[in-house]
């Protein structure tokens, strides 16, 4: 084995694992990704590779269009609502505003309307900033194609993401208030935090319980949070901790992790609530995944 190919890939391992998960929005399609990409890029003959981080992002990029073209058949048959998996992120990751927008889960949620090879420019381009020729390379497309691809996913990803980045003061702000309008039972003090149009997502993967709609405008959502998995169930603890770069609730029932509830805030109002209670995808809710654009 080269070491020089074992060296490179262990250098480089964080970007493609973000790579792969921005594309697919799953931890563990992310590291089976990882491990294809080895397996073809030990066979690469690498003094014919002018750059070899290039080099693995392409490989890594092509492997993740094919798992994703395969994924949006598992996803017709999911039960509910799919959510992305949610990563427990390090502090440093909150600290790249750019890096863990890219990573919320309202903007991974908006990556999933893309198609598979638009999710994969658009990435390529606004996250990683790769050039349009490497990224023509890396889908198999022309550069002019891509410029055009990349234009429409922009425009798409633009009109659906939230306006503005929102501090994590102001994130943490709104889910304590949230948190403890919930543990009191208080709707009105619910609703004050929440924005009038909020929707509700829950990812239960047909293993847990959960709403198999998304539930819209605060009224209905106050109303399911405080009577439908509060009161007439088990008490909820609600811990704090941040996922996807963002702060978020640890949700405990009986002294088990149930699931974990991310938000989208604008305004100071929360707009948008992700509960993902889907056992499988709860993995890397307890040590930290490092992510890197770089």
């Amino acid at each position: 084995m080269n070491d020089q190919a074992t060296d490179t890939f262990v250098a480089h391992r964080n970007l493609l694992f973000t790579v792969a998960y921005e594309m697919l929005g799953s931890a563990a399609d992310a590291e089976d990704v990882l491990q294809e990409t080895w397996l073809r890029w030990v066979k690469v003959d690498l003094t014919q590779v002018g750059d070899l981080r290039a080099y693995l992002v392409r490989i890594t990029t092509r492997q993740s269009l094919n798992r994703l073209r395969s994924m949006s058949r598992r996803k017709e048959a999911y039960v509910g609502s799919w959510l992305p998996e949610p990563l427990l992120t390090a502090p440093d990751v909150a600290e790249d505003a750019e890096l863990a927008e890219s990573v919320s889960m309202a903007v991974m949620l908006v990556l999933e309307t893309l198609s598979p090879t638009e999710r994969a420019v658009f990435v390529l381009r606004e996250v990683f900033d790769v050039g349009y020729e490497e990224i023509a390379a890396a889908v198999e497309k022309t550069p002019a194609a891509v410029r055009q691809i990349a234009h429409r996913a922009r425009k798409h990803v633009d009109a659906r993401r939230p306006r503005e980045v929102v501090s994590q003061t102001e994130t943490r702000a709104a889910l304590e208030s949230f948190r403890n309008a919930v543990d009191t039972g208080d709707i009105q003090s619910l609703l004050d935090v929440l924005s009038p149009e909020v929707v509700l997502v829950a990812d239960g993967g047909g293993i847990k319980q959960a709403a198999l709609r998304p539930i819209v405008t605060a009224d209905k959502v106050a109303r399911f949070l405080v009577g439908g998995i509060g009161k007439n169930q088990l008490p909820l603890a609600f811990a704090p901790t941040v996922v996807n770069g963002s702060p978020a609730l640890a949700v405990h029932k009986d002294g088990e992790l149930d699931g974990i509830l991310a938000a989208r805030v604008e305004d100071g109002l929360i707009t948008g609530l992700y509960y993902v209670r889907n056992p499988q995808k709860l993995s890397r809710v307890e040590s930290e995944t490092p992510l890197t654009l770089r």
